[in-house]
This record gives C-alpha cells, structure tokens and sequence, in this order.
C-alpha cells in the first residue's frame, strides 16, 4: 500500500472517529439525569448522604444523576464547599451538582426530594408554637412542589423532629403527589437492631424484621414479635437462610423490658454526633428500596398514611411494616399475631392526631396521652398496661410534653424517650 493511499484511509478513519464521537455526545445531552434535590443541605445527613448517592448504589450505576443542594441565603458557602467535595468525588453517575438559595427555584423539575430537617434561629418558646411553625414551610415546600416539580416526583422525609407531622403536612399541601411522600423509620429500627446484636454477640446486619409502629421521631413501639436472626452462632446451627425468633434467644425478659427500653432512651444522647451517618444511610436505604425493591421476604418499617390497616386511624402519618416491589410499597396487612391492643393504638395515635390538629390551629393546646399522674390511673387500666407491656415487652414511648426555652432545646428534648 502506497503513503499516498495510507494517508487517505487514515483521513476517513479520523472523519468516522470524529463522527462517532459526536454522536455519543450528541445521546449524551439527550439522556436526561435524575434530577435529585436535597433540602436544609447545609445539615450533617446531607454531608454523609451525598458519597452514598453518587456511589450509583441507590440508583443503579448506570442511571446519571444531577444533585441540587436547596437552603437559605445564609448558607450559601457552606453549599459552594459541599459542590467542590462533591465534584472531586468524581463520580461516574453524577453529571452535575450545584447549589439552589432562590425559593422561586426550589424544585425545578426534581424527580427526587428529600426533606431533612430545617435549620433556624427563631425561638420557640412552647411546644404549640414549635408545632405551628412546621405549617409555614411545609406549604411552602408543598406549593413548590407543586408547581415546579416532575410529575413523577417521589418526596422522603427524613430527620430526627416531627418526621410524621412534616411528611403529613406535605401531603396536605402537595395533594397531587401526596401518594409518592414517605417518612424513614429505617433509622430506629437500625439502633434497635444493633442494641440487639450486642446482646446477641453478633452482626446487627443478620438481625431481620425488626418493626417499628407509630410515630417516627415521638411515640413508638419497636416490635420484636417477627424479629429473627441469621448465622447465629449457638447448639442449633443451620445454612445461610436458616434463622431463629430473637425473643427465643433473649433468655432474660427484663432486659427486653427494662434494659432494652433504657438504652435506646439514652442514644440521642450518647450517640448525636452519628446522627448525620445513621441519617444518611436510612434515607439511602429507603430510596434504594423504593427503586429497585426490598429483599425478598424481608419486613422494612415506613411511615406512609394510614388508611385504616391495622385499626390505626385514617388521616395520620403512622410507621408500618411494609415491602418495596416494582417501585411502590405494599402495607403487609397478612403478617400473623401482629395484633395491637386498643389501648396501645390509642397511646401511639393520640399524639399523632394531636400534633396535627395543634399545627393546623384546629386546637390550642397539646395534652399529652397519660401524662403520669399515676394517681388518677384505676386498677384496672394498671393492670392493663402491665399486660400490654408483656405483649409489647419492647415498649419505648417518646413524648415532647414539657415547654422549651428555645427551639435547639425542643429539638434536643423531642429526641428523649422516656417510659411511661
């Protein structure tokens, strides 16, 4: 072959090269990225959320995204120095992350959003005044939503105050999407499960359907009844899917009753500055879930409307066992002896429905279910409470009754569990 000929043939290979290029890049601009925004960005989740999101474990490697970090004017550099972390992450799945601070702009095509929990210095200087001033921006976020969002958009909530109130309140001001908003229960039922794998001696990742019932960041129950353990290493050993009751292998019974109760009572405490890691992988966690379904077989706990499964009371946010399939959740209504008693219901719903009717003005006063004034309880409910104690034997009421001088110290004494 002749230089003259070569160099012809090389010409047309470049011309093809070039050509193919321009067409991959061309597709490229025509694949459109998922469009995830992340509200009060400047919170410690936000931080620990974003690796998880851009690692393409959530979405699926080969779905791009785009992240937009939304908070107030006043956070602005902190958000500037989250967008050069983010980027030098160099992420395959992220096309592009930037920053939002113009309310007009919120939410501008997302088809994910996720709500942690909103910064600011206003005090609050009741409990009533702390739940009213969650109405403001949830109709805000709900308006935005609304008018700018896709239509297709899915909405999670996430944080440690008022998760349930917050993700009801969206629901009523974001009605057209009311059904694709979801609370995370997934962290409770993680610090359940690792308290239960220390007991254990063993691996909080085999311990399974762990339930959480009731109000996410209040008053709830964690449900040990289904609760198994895998690989557990004991006289009785079996393969990989073998699993034995965890209430079986927890001889003591005052410790699921007392011990248990206490120490996930002192973890707000003892464990706040995890709580940005334990945020972000159970918001991660969720949404994972939500795209590409739950283990087969496996009970996940989240907080969606009730509409009447289980006795709860229609209207309210309430955490239930649930399974992720072909991208929605279906209340797992068959579960055997999951029954709950009235006076347990009654207990979990009472501060739901109070919260919600004190936040709309519907109510003035937030009168707490059994405040404590053992005196005034009768024998018999006495009696009933003890024996719903030994049905629940892992029973952990949080209350926010008594009135704060400040919204940060709200926040820290709504995180509380106390026995009642």
């Amino acid at each position: 072959m002749t230089t003259e000929l070569m160099m012809v043939i090389a010409q047309e290979n470049l011309g093809a090269h070039i050509e193919k290029e321009q067409e991959e890049e061309a597709l490229k601009t025509c694949i459109n990225p998922l469009q995830v925004w992340i509200t009060s960005a400047s919170a410690p989740a936000c931080y620990n959320l974003i690796p998880i999101l851009t690692s393409g474990e959530v979405f699926g490697m080969h779905t791009e995204i785009s992240i937009t970090l939304f908070d107030n004017k006043q956070a602005e550099e902190h958000l500037k120095s989250l967008v050069v972390e983010t980027q030098d992450l160099a992420s395959p799945v992220l096309r592009s992350v930037s920053i939002c601070t113009k309310v007009e702009e919120a939410f501008r095509q997302a088809h994910v959003i996720v709500v942690l929990d909103d910064s600011t210095n206003k005090e609050v200087f009741t409990l009533e005044d702390c739940l009213r001033s969650r109405v403001p921006l949830c109709r805000l976020y709900g308006y935005l939503i609304e008018k700018n969002a896709h239509e297709s958009v899915r909405v999670i909530v996430g944080g440690r105050t008022f998760v349930n109130l917050k993700t009801v309140l969206l629901m009523r001001y974001a009605p057209r999407i009311a059904h694709n908003i979801i609370a995370v229960a997934l962290g409770v039922e993680g610090e359940a499960k690792a308290i239960l794998a220390r007991k254990l001696k063993t691996a909080p990742s085999y311990i399974k359907d762990v339930i959480i019932w009731g109000n996410i960041s209040g008053n709830n129950y964690v449900d040990l009844r289904k609760t198994r353990v895998y690989r557990y290493e004991s006289a009785i050993w079996g393969p990989l899917h073998y699993s034995r009751p965890v209430l079986n292998l927890i001889f003591d019974s005052e410790w699921v009753k007392r011990e248990f109760v206490a120490i996930l009572k002192n973890l707000t405490t003892t464990g706040r500055q995890f709580g940005g890691i334990l945020a972000a992988h159970s918001i991660a966690t969720t949404l994972k879930y939500w795209y590409h379904g739950s283990p087969p077989g496996e009970i996940v706990s989240l907080g969606i409307l009730s509409e009447g499964q289980f006795g709860i009371p229609k209207g309210i946010v309430f955490s239930m066992p649930v399974k992720f399939e072909n991208g929605t959740w279906v209340v797992l209504t068959d579960l055997k002896d999951v029954e709950i008693s009235e006076q347990i219901m009654t207990r979990m719903t009472s501060d739901l429905i109070q919260e919600k009717l004190v936040a709309l003005g519907d109510k003035i006063h937030f009168q707490p279910y059994q405040s404590g004034h053992k005196d005034l309880v009768p024998d018999e409910e006495k009696n009933l409470a003890m024996s719903d104690a030994a049905e629940f034997p892992n029973q952990i009421p949080q209350t926010t009754f008594e009135k704060p001088q400040s919204l940060e110290f709200l926040n820290e004494f709504e995180g509380k569990t106390v026995e009642s």
